[in-house]
């Protein structure tokens, strides 16, 4: 069995075990990555402000290491079996 075969049949498992709104919210964000997306142009200043407010981010400590990350989604796939 293929690897997409095998992901289908997965998806199709849990899409069973959804009631209406998780259907219609799933079917929503499906739509959503789907779509072709408009790109926002930003003005070369609102560029450099969103710069500027993630340095001031990373430099009062609010973010989060590679292996810090690695390690959140372990946990997450883990609490999920």
């Amino acid at each position: 069995m293929t690897s997409a075969v095998k992901i289908e049949k997965e998806l199709n498992e849990y899409i069973h075990q959804l009631n209406v709104d998780q259907k219609k919210s799933l079917l929503g964000f499906i739509k959503t990555i789907l779509s072709p997306k408009e790109e926002e142009n930003i003005t070369i200043e609102q560029y450099n402000r969103e710069l500027e407010e993630a340095d001031a981010a990373i430099e009062r400590g609010e973010y989060y290491t590679n292996e810090e990350v690695f390690e959140a989604a372990k946990q997450i796939i883990h609490a999920r079996k």
